[in-house]
């Protein structure tokens, strides 16, 4: 590391100063600077070990796209050519079975959203007969309270006499 650089890993005026300033700012700052000040010579290993570790994940998703485009999900061909027609008419095949299970699923969809749309349809009809039938008018009375359970001018049916 260069130890004639003005921000190093080391209690120097600019650091202490950067420090006191964060702190001042937004304390997680004046925290990192601390941080930096007392491990930031073990910075270098720390950057060493996470690049080789990223660098062995991202050779790993390399591998993985690799072996995807072998197995047709790219352009790639393995040069046998009767291998290479038998599996581009085996795929094709394949996605004209998807494009069919897609239509049927979508066809029954279709019918599930029908078949509630009716049975909602036959339940509110039916709540409406319900209901028109509970508030309609009863013919052959008078309006005028006589005793015989009505309140306010409507029957309740099912409830006794008070």
């Amino acid at each position: 590391m260069n130890t004639s650089a003005l921000i190093r890993p080391a209690w120097t005026p600019a650091t202490i100063a950067l420090m006191v300033i964060g702190f001042m700012v937004f304390w997680p700052l004046g925290l990192a600077m601390l941080a930096y000040i007392i491990w930031g010579d073990r910075l270098e290993g720390f950057k060493r070990d996470v690049n080789r570790a990223t660098d062995g994940i991202f050779a790993g998703c390399r591998r993985s796209s690799d072996k995807a485009a072998r197995w047709g999900h790219g352009s790639a061909r393995t040069g046998n050519v009767a291998f290479d027609d038998w599996r581009e008419k085996e795929l094709e095949r394949l996605n004209e079975e998807r494009r069919k299970l897609d239509e049927m699923l979508s066809e029954f969809d279709e019918y599930a959203r029908e078949l509630r749309r009716a049975k909602d349809q036959e339940e509110f009809d039916r709540f409406m007969a319900n209901r028109n039938k509970s508030t309609s008018p009863t013919t052959g009375g008078s309006t005028g309270s006589t005793g015989t359970g009505k309140r306010g001018g409507k029957s309740t049916p099912g409830l006794l006499d008070e």
